[in-house]
């Protein structure tokens, strides 16, 4: 194919992605998008989306289970797995194909495929065997991460991570799940509610690392509640299989040796920024110790022309980060040189039952810093709203200075 030259390049079309092509056409770049699995990236596919989807159906299923202590009686529910993945799939097509059209009605560009650096200023694009050269004034890397494995846990089967997880058409008897941070815990409580025993083994001494412990001791607590099993300070060591059930060996940090039967394992030990996918070594880009693309407040890496944002510049790995993070770089990148990533405080959320959810730093981080910490809580056991609708775990806490 005859080379094609842009002003704007941008690698991967998840929420960072697509939202800096977007930008990029408002602002008159001749701009493309190249993907190389389907557009919307992780969040929209295989992340986010699927995932909230499967929240909201689980938690329908629980309050239904639960709906006779309010006077109504409706009787044994029944999932029915195919036909929730079929619902889930529906909402994420109509997603996709909607940023697509946002994508073509801002005159961007779309080309599907690999895209590996060829020389500072150009891309080779490789789909089924073929091969083209797109050449760039400038180019945005929004190449995301991908789930961390660990190397004596094969994935394959019913041993998963979050993307296989996703697409469970049936409710397993018994989930395991490797890692108790965000997605371990938002899948694993899905699967909870949905009527699975969940058995939960995180290798620090608290789940939900770096969030607010009193928050955690809620969602723990929830799990518990509901006869989930949580084994902190343990971390898997193996996996066999006995009797057509998935057995993992764990130790903890006595020593003490463990063994747990499970129909499906879910491995979420983390991310894994995908740095490493497109050749930046052969263009000198940097990267730092933890593989993200070192970048400045506009986005730039070392390399001026070539932009890094989202889950590939460095944490929080927050889809709405890697938005505002494209727009900073597509604006720049078109001559406004003044817009810049500066933001103070972030709100992020994370959909486990109870929901967490928190905005500015924590009390822990304010006393880190040596703030004259006060704080205010007010629990939702005195809130009239929280107890008409059945939701009285946890509270309202302020941290102020």
């Amino acid at each position: 194919m005859a080379n094609e030259r842009y002003d704007l390049v941008v690698i991967g079309s998840g929420p960072g992605g697509y939202v800096a092509a977007i930008r990029a056409g408002q602002m008159g770049l001749k701009t493309a998008v190249i993907e190389e699995d389907k557009i919307g990236g992780v969040c929209l596919n295989v992340g986010c989306i699927p995932s909230k989807s499967l929240i909201y159906a689980s938690g329908l299923v629980d309050k239904i289970r639960g709906a006779d202590t309010m006077g109504l009686t409706v009787g044994n529910v029944e999932v029915d797995g195919k036909k929730l993945q079929e619902w889930k799939s529906g909402i994420v097509n109509r997603l996709t194909t909607g940023v697509g059209f946002l994508l073509s009605k801002n005159g961007v560009t779309t080309i599907h495929g690999h895209a590996e650096f060829e020389t500072a200023n150009s891309l080779v694009v490789t789909k089924d065997g073929d091969k083209q050269t797109v050449e760039f004034d400038k180019c945005i890397i929004a190449t995301g991460a991908r789930a961390a494995t660990l190397p004596f846990l094969p994935i394959g089967g019913n041993v998963m991570t979050y993307r296989e997880a996703l697409d469970i058409d049936w409710v397993p008897e018994t989930f395991t799940v490797i890692g108790g941070g965000v997605i371990g815990l938002e899948l694993g409580t899905v699967f909870q509610r949905l009527g699975s025993k969940l058995t939960v083994l995180e290798l620090t001494d608290a789940l939900l690392p770096g969030t607010d412990p009193e928050l955690v001791k809620v969602v723990e607590r929830d799990i518990k509640k509901h006869g989930g099993k949580i084994h902190k300070g343990t971390g898997a060591t193996g996996i066999k299989k006995a009797k057509g059930k998935q057995v993992v060996t764990a130790k903890d940090k006595k020593g003490k040796e463990l063994e747990i039967e499970s129909e499906v394992v879910l491995c979420a030990i983390g991310f894994k920024p995908n740095s490493d996918r497109v050749g930046a070594d052969k263009i000198g880009l940097k990267v730092d110790d933890t593989g993200h693309f070192e970048v400045n407040a506009s986005r730039q890496t070392n390399l001026p022309h070539i932009y890094a944002i989202g889950d590939v510049a460095g944490l929080p790995w927050l889809a709405h980060q890697a938005s505002t993070e494209g727009i900073v770089a597509a604006e720049h990148a078109a001559g406004q040189t003044h817009s810049i990533y500066d933001v103070r405080a972030m709100p992020a959320a994370t959909f486990t039952h109870p929901e967490v959810a928190t905005v500015g730093i924590q009390e822990h981080e304010a006393k880190e810093q040596g703030l004259d910490v006060k704080v205010g809580k007010f629990p939702f056991t005195a809130l009239g709203r929280a107890m008409s609708v059945g939701a009285t775990e946890g509270m309202v806490k302020m941290i102020t200075d």
